[in-house]
């Protein structure tokens, strides 16, 4: 690093605090502003800030560390999660918009009534806004804190600080973040997420296009691999052991991981977007865009990275950080700075939005709810900067004693799958309650908490570990649900006639309000499904190309130009529905 990649570094961060500065004055004038955008968000900039929010500086240096210890097929453990990013487009953005809430967590009592309900919105909002929230924040800064050190960003300072080095970075890169988000409000992330996601795509292009030269280019890559038996590496699908992802795990994230994870519904963060959206079209516009955007385009340029890293650093004990080294490497000055920034603009673009939604909880679900419902919109914006301070500095203690991103996600996943299905059949059938919702979500965390302390099934393939979790949480919630009393007809017909979905799990309802629905079900899985199908065909058609299999590459496009029409038809079907 020398003085013009400091300058770059620089500027960048002068520019994003003063955005942060600017869109204070907005995110301050309301509780609606500073945590729903005023609902005014466009569909290209909430779909955009809901890709940069994927992408923070962990992302990156997880998939190379994937790469290197199970190849291509390993990334299947979060390509896993398009099935349910798309199912959302079509089953539940336009939900959520319609239900006009401030946080997912509110909907339980709208959808439940009682002493239930309150229950349940409180464990939510506690649980989501701090321990999950602040594990998900720490491994973010885990990364950062990962490329700071590789570089000796902080050997560079003129001053010495005392104590343990690892410590002053994440209270600084905290510092940064809070002082960001705690400003800006919505509206400031996802402007700033538009600048972010642009620069840290530009930034993982860069350091693909300097490295290839030295392998050979992507027939270097395909050549050395295979010389060193490690040619399975590129294939897609797990298909041998050498990838060290067997089956059974393959299996359990497309059959099981999309639906019994916490997020099958949305996920929080995508779901605030919704909400902010302008109207509920744009809502779902805004899922579509980030699903391009994620998988077909961003995939591959993380993955060229992570196969270049494989070959020029073999023996890494840590192969996450392959990916920073070759940024020293091979980046010439001020490119070095650039690239370190649009690692700065991953991290601030994911982090900060955490720190906001998870304050929306605090603000909305806990103190506006249990402690002062009458509180002044002033005092709600102040007590969310303050909520800030706290969420950020339980997130730098889970970073600083965090070591391995990969594990801390896999430790995610596992403890988060249970409540899933329960969140899908909520918005689709009346029968299900608040206790069924709670005790799939407990059930879920207890079961995969266990499945780690436990020395029996410490050492248990990840995919049993999910089944185990998923079907455990089940045997639990679904005997709860018909063990308790559903909810009153009152409370269901105000759901119903707030959200109006379709499907045959609320005739009753139907007939007490004599309202139709708003969504043909049928049409919408129908269309999900095929979106299914030409999200991956296009994702793998762009993934052969790139690694120059034409046959296959052409193959998937087929099956993208088969799907496309089909697809357009059945949006065709749908509108007519709805008139």
């Amino acid at each position: 690093m020398n003085a013009l990649d400091w300058l770059v570094i620089g500027a960048y961060l002068a520019g994003t605090l003063a955005l942060g500065i600017w869109f204070s004055r907005r995110g301050a004038r309301s509780f609606a502003d500073f945590f729903v955008g005023g609902r005014a968000l466009p569909w290209w900039l909430a779909g955009t800030s809901m890709a940069a929010t994927t992408f923070s500086v962990d992302t990156p240096l997880y998939v190379t560390g994937v790469v290197a210890r199970r190849g291509i097929a390993g990334n299947w453990e979060w390509w896993a999660f398009a099935i349910s990013h798309v199912l959302m487009i079509y089953l539940f953005a336009r939900l959520w918009r319609r239900s006009d809430i401030v946080t997912d967590v509110e909907l339980t009592e709208i959808r439940y009534g009682g002493r239930p309900a309150a229950v349940l919105r409180g464990v939510r909002a506690f649980l989501f806004a701090l321990p999950i929230n602040c594990i998900g924040m720490g491994y973010a800064m885990l990364a950062m804190r990962k490329v700071i050190e590789v570089l000796g960003l902080w050997s560079a300072l003129p001053v010495n600080l005392p104590g343990e080095p690892r410590l002053w970075i994440v209270v600084a890169i905290s510092i940064l973040v809070l002082i960001y988000a705690g400003l800006a409000g919505l509206w400031g992330v996802v402007t700033t997420d538009f600048i972010q996601f642009v620069l840290a795509l530009v930034g993982a292009l860069l350091v693909a296009g300097f490295a290839l030269p030295d392998v050979g280019g992507i027939a270097g890559i395909k050549m050395t691999l295979t010389e060193r038996g490690l040619g399975d590496r590129l294939d897609f699908m797990p298909w041998s052991d050498v990838a060290q992802l067997s089956m059974t795990t393959f299996i359990a994230y497309i059959g099981i991981q999309w639906w019994a994870f916490q997020r099958s519904d949305g996920g929080g963060m995508f779901i605030q977007r919704f909400i902010a959206s302008k109207t509920e079209a744009e809502a779902a516009k805004a899922a579509w865009l980030f699903n391009l955007l994620h998988y077909v385009v961003r995939t591959w340029p993380w993955i060229v990275v992570a196969l270049v890293a494989l070959i020029l650093y073999p023996a890494l004990a840590d192969p996450e950080i392959g990916y920073i080294q070759m940024m020293v490497d091979y980046l010439p000055a001020g490119l070095l700075g650039l690239v370190v920034a649009s690692f700065l603009a991953a991290f601030m673009s994911t982090v900060s939005t955490q720190i906001n939604w998870g304050a929306s909880y605090i603000v909305n679900d806990l103190y506006l709810r249990w402690a002062r419902p009458q509180a002044a919109d002033r005092e709600r914006v102040w007590i969310g900067r303050l909520a800030s301070v706290v969420i950020v500095a339980l997130a730098a203690t889970a970073a600083f004693y965090a070591q391995d991103i990969g594990t801390v996600f896999r430790f995610m996943i596992a403890i988060g799958t249970g409540p899933g299905a329960v969140l899908i059949l909520r918005w689709f059938w009346w029968r299900v309650n608040a206790w069924a919702e709670l005790a799939s979500m407990l059930a879920g965390m207890i079961i995969a908490v266990l499945s780690y302390v436990l020395p029996a099934l410490d050492e248990i393939d990840f995919g049993v570990r999910l089944a185990i979790t998923a079907f455990g949480s089940m045997a639990v919630w679904l005997p709860t649900m018909l063990l308790t009393r559903p909810e009153s007809e009152e409370t269901l017909a105000r759901f119903y006639r707030r959200t109006r979905p379709g499907g045959p799990g609320w005739w009753r309802q139907r007939q007490l309000t004599g309202l139709s629905p708003l969504q043909d079900l049928a049409g919408d899985l129908r269309a999900g499904a095929l979106a299914i199908v030409l999200l991956f065909a296009l994702m793998f058609a762009v993934g052969w190309l790139v690694l120059g299999a034409w046959l296959k590459a052409g193959a998937a496009l087929a099956v993208a130009a088969l799907a496309a029409p089909l697809l357009t038809r059945s949006h065709g079907r749908r509108r007519i529905a709805d008139l």
